[in-house]
């Protein structure tokens, strides 16, 4: 069979070198198309379910949702396990699938069954879905140079303005904040006036909670003029919060503020982000989408925040702190530069060991050839060039040559002996 595939070739090599063009020019194609990044991505196929039920201990977060939710979830097609932890106030699950399984075929199988499962947990726990990114996504952090406006509004510009901006750029799963003081109304309720005045935290709770909604009225027609009645009771400010009646004793109300103090104020931190020793700092974090390709992904939003930097106030801007670009543009350009050093150390080794000019082109033209078509098969496998398949590929070419000069000899050696007989053949006539 190949003794068959090598004679046609010789006989009809007209057509295998344009099978070989269009086989160059396929893979330059397939080279543009290939997505590009540092940094390998080997994480699992997975989905992440997070719930959050604040105030509550580890282990009854694991009795109550963490094991419900792990239970539920086994069972699905393509699901290989299922994995839950549990701490203070939060549950995490999650559910690896096989590595053929589409992500978000996967987020679908996932929710249909939080559907049905959410019915079983406590009252006001709802269970979300993760972002659509991996461990690797993270491919840009910045902050808000802002000297000129406290922690407070440096937070509630990124969260109200440059997060819903940038997070409407393609190929972006999330825009994660951090940094700054998340503002909030907090009540602090004194446990002696509670006593005093015969009420319980839920009581005041449920006040706050019923007064701070907007209910519906109906269409009143007086004088063939129509009327539309409705109620605002949306809470605006700290004062209409204490203000909000709890009980009516002795028909004297009860107010927030007799048994409480509201306040405007930070919601509490963990921790803090500090740039370079400087003060604390505002920011975000780009979370890629699932098989995206980072380098673009990367230019995108780059272009989205010079528009959006338009918008900021006097004397704020962007100040990118972490860019895998700058990473993906320096390890490409370093493998490409061993790249071409190789080809043209090989060629010119070529050229001096087989000293014949046709036999070391037809060496050499292997090369570009196979690695261009390399990228027909990575985009295949849906491999991005990153450090560890370029430098495959680097390694791949001593291979490569290899045996396009065995190759050569090998002919050059039968060519040799038929040569020698041929000659003594003219000599005995």
């Amino acid at each position: 069979m190949v003794h068959r595939i090598i004679e046609w070739s010789l006989r009809n090599r007209f057509i295998v070198l344009v099978l070989a063009a269009a086989l160059f020019a396929w893979g330059i194609y397939a080279v543009k198309k290939n997505p590009i990044d540092a940094i390998p991505d080997l994480s699992e196929n997975q989905v992440i379910v997070f719930t959050e039920w604040m105030g509550r201990g580890p282990q009854l977060i694991e009795d109550q949702i963490t094991y419900p939710l792990v239970t539920n979830l086994q069972g699905l097609p393509k699901i290989k396990y299922v994995r839950g932890s549990s701490m203070f106030g939060m549950s995490f699950i999650y559910v690896i699938f096989q590595d053929d399984a589409d992500i978000y075929w996967a987020r679908e199988r996932v929710l249909e069954r939080l559907s049905t499962v959410s019915r079983t947990l406590p009252a006001g726990v709802s269970p979300q879905l993760g972002p659509d990114g991996t461990g690797v996504g993270h491919i840009l952090w910045y902050t808000l140079d802002a000297p000129q406006m406290d922690l407070g509004e440096q937070r509630a510009l990124q969260d109200w303005y440059v997060k819903f901006a940038l997070q409407n750029v393609e190929g972006v799963s999330e825009i994660a904040s951090f940094g700054g003081f998340q503002k909030q109304y907090q009540i602090t309720v004194d446990p002696n006036k509670l006593l005093y005045y015969r009420l319980s935290v839920p009581e005041v709770i449920n006040a706050i909670r019923t007064n701070n909604n907007e209910s519906g009225g109906r269409k009143f027609e007086i004088s063939d003029i129509g009327y539309i009645i409705k109620t605002s009771g949306y809470l605006k400010s700290a004062e209409e919060i204490a203000d909000i009646p709890v009980k009516t004793q002795n028909s004297i109300p009860i107010r927030v503020a007799d048994v409480a103090t509201v306040q405007m104020t930070g919601e509490t931190r963990l921790g803090i982000f500090d740039q370079d020793g400087q003060g604390e700092r505002v920011g975000g974090i780009v979370v890629m989408r699932y098989g995206e390709n980072a380098a673009e992904v990367i230019d995108r939003v780059k272009a989205k925040m010079k528009e959006v930097a338009k918008g900021l106030p006097d004397q704020v801007r962007f100040d990118i702190v972490y860019d895998r670009g700058q990473l993906i543009k320096e390890s490409v350009d370093s493998i490409k530069h061993t790249l071409i050093e190789e080809m043209i150390v090989v060629s010119v080794v070529v050229i001096i060991f087989l000293f014949h000019w046709r036999s070391a082109l037809s060496i050499i033209i292997q090369i570009p050839i196979t690695l261009a078509a390399s990228f027909l098969l990575l985009n295949a496998f849906g491999i991005s060039s990153n450090i560890m398949s370029l430098t495959g590929i680097a390694l791949a070419i001593g291979v490569i040559v290899d045996n396009g000069i065995i190759m050569s000899e090998n002919a050059y050696k039968h060519l040799a002996e038929r040569y020698a007989s041929w000659q003594e053949q003219q000599k005995n006539q």
